[in-house]
């Protein structure tokens, strides 16, 4: 029970071809006795998608955590005062959601919470999503990879001959990250090969 009393906020936005795989990383976090409490940007609260509608997210988080997800900002916002997470995790992070993080924007659901989790200090873990990682979106990754508490899961190009400045990070090592970042430590290697079909 590697997450047992771990208090964990995990926020996912609209990359919802990612939103899957997540869900898999959520369910073995719970079953290691992590505590999740589910935060949704307001593309996954409301957006039907070919991946799935929106309903069907959140009743597979409330199934998975048995809380339903955080979707508003005036719900967030308590997450500071209360000091409810020893750590915040993004992911899927939409390149939409980097840009606003690196530049001190809040306004969206999850940007609220993971602001209100780092006015305590506390780590937070980004899954990177994106495809314009290698594009305008690369100067914002660098700012987070120096900025104080920020973590970020092991990333590669997923598709680098039709999709050149795409990146998405190894959901499955979110785990291992989660518990490199509570102890103040950026999990390595950081840049991976990605498995590709082309």
């Amino acid at each position: 029970m590697r997450f047992e009393k771990l208090h964990i906020g995990f926020a996912l936005t609209g990359s919802h071809c990612t939103l899957g795989r997540v869900m898999g990383v959520i369910r073995q976090l719970v079953e290691e006795g992590a505590d999740i409490t589910p935060v949704v940007s307001e593309s996954v609260n409301t957006v039907d998608t070919r991946f799935g509608e929106a309903a069907y997210w959140k009743a597979r988080l409330k199934e998975i955590t048995g809380k339903d997800p955080i979707g508003t900002i005036p719900e967030a916002e308590p997450i500071g005062p209360g000091k409810l997470f020893d750590c915040m995790v993004i992911a899927p992070c939409t390149g939409n959601t980097l840009a606003k993080l690196a530049n001190g924007i809040t306004d969206t659901p999850v940007l609220m919470a993971t602001k209100a989790h780092l006015r305590n200090l506390g780590p937070v873990v980004i899954a990177i999503s994106t495809n314009d990682g290698l594009g305008v979106n690369a100067k914002n990754i660098g700012a987070l990879l120096s900025a104080k508490n920020i973590y970020l899961v092991p990333f590669g190009q997923d598709s680098p001959l039709k999709k050149t400045n795409s990146l998405v990070a190894q959901m499955d090592k979110i785990p291992d990250t989660i518990l490199l970042a509570c102890q103040g430590k950026q999990i390595e290697p950081l840049l991976v090969e990605i498995t590709s079909s082309e």
